[in-house]
């Protein structure tokens, strides 16, 4: 029998068309020999359509943008599950930023009883707001850059503070960002308080919550980790923007950022890098996935940048290639995540809810 897999992509998010290539490689990735593929399409207004039945690859990202499919609630996910010949084994949320990778559809998929691909409603929460993210990694005794954040009502209130406190805190250059959003959406260099000021503004129009950190002199090394309870680590690549940083043009659209994988560093450093993964995956109560990135100095410092709970799956995306370089290929990849969103589901059967 295949197995049933519902993928959710798309979603209420700026990181959306992201979403749909994520969507479009992880179709193209499947084995439809053993996977019974049902997509269902979250529109940027927030309304779930169910697509029709996919048993091969996608070819154009606009075959999976189902306008005119049949719009469904999100509770029917529970319905389809109650009947024997429909039911799906695992739901694939493709879903990237807020709406998505922030804890709120996990919720919706814990409270539905649910097994599902990837981090929990904890993990996925503290793993998409920056700053919550970096004060469990202090917590967890993590080396970071200095930083510090604003709420959209402080700066509106008094900007000049905020400004101050940044080039007491950071000083130039530092990055903008907003604090709930991914693939370097909204995000700033700054090395003035002219390009400061601008950089607010502009990280403000995607969150009411913005972080900004010092910047650094340093390669930017990242590593896949793979498990539940027993995780483990792939390879570490390297990035090596042409740009000042790697940013959402030169990650999805140029495709011409050089990655090196493997990344010619010493066992040492992998190590280092390799333990700190571990310890910010269990920081967070992962489970099935996250790429951690980091900065490695001249000095070999290691310090970690972010995690992502939910990274990319599109032809351009570091972690499945990390993978592929450490023996696992695009089809046991997306297996192995669903075993292990099989096994999270089951372990969690196990709880008590009634003395």
């Amino acid at each position: 029998m295949k197995k049933k897999i519902c993928l959710l992509y798309g979603g209420k998010s700026a990181e959306h068309q992201v979403s749909l290539q994520t969507a479009k490689a992880v179709i193209q990735a499947l084995d439809h020999e053993k996977y019974e593929v049902h997509p269902i399409f979250i529109t940027t207004e927030g309304a779930w359509v169910k697509g029709p039945l996919l048993n091969g690859p996608v070819e154009d990202v606009k075959q999976l943008e189902f306008h005119s499919g049949e719009t469904v609630a999100p509770t029917a996910l529970s319905t389809s599950l109650s009947e024997a010949d429909s039911g799906y084994d695992v739901v694939f949320p493709l879903l990237h930023g807020p709406n998505g990778e922030d804890g709120t559809v996990q919720g919706l998929l814990e409270l539905l009883n649910l097994p599902y691909v990837g981090n929990g409603v904890l993990a996925s929460a503290a793993g998409m707001d920056k700053v919550i993210m970096k004060n469990i990694f202090a917590q967890a005794g993590l080396e970071q850059v200095k930083y510090v954040s604003f709420i959209r009502s402080a700066w509106q209130d008094a900007p000049e503070k905020c400004y101050e406190e940044v080039e007491t805190v950071t000083g130039y250059p530092c990055f903008v960002k907003p604090a709930n959003l991914g693939s370097s959406v909204g995000i700033s260099k700054c090395t003035n308080r002219a390009e400061l000021e601008a950089a607010f503004a502009e990280a403000f129009n995607f969150d009411r919550k913005i972080i900004v950190e010092e910047g650094v002199i340093a390669r930017e090394i990242e590593i896949g980790v793979l498990g539940n309870d027993d995780p483990k680590c792939s390879v570490a690549g390297e990035i090596v923007p042409k740009t000042d940083f790697y940013d959402y043009k030169a990650k999805y659209q140029d495709g011409d950022t050089a990655l090196v994988i493997p990344a010619e560093i010493s066992q040492t450093v992998y190590e280092k890098l390799s333990a700190a993964a571990i310890t910010a995956f269990k920081a967070l109560d992962c489970a099935g996935l996250v790429r951690a990135d980091f900065f490695v100095t001249k000095e070999e410092r290691i310090i970690i940048n972010e995690v992502n709970t939910m990274p990319g799956f599109t032809p351009f995306s570091m972690f499945p290639l990390l993978w592929k370089h450490s023996g696992l290929e695009y089809p046991q990849l997306i297996e192995k995540l669903v075993e292990l969103a099989i096994e999270k589901h089951k372990e969690k059967q196990n709880i008590k809810y009634t003395l």
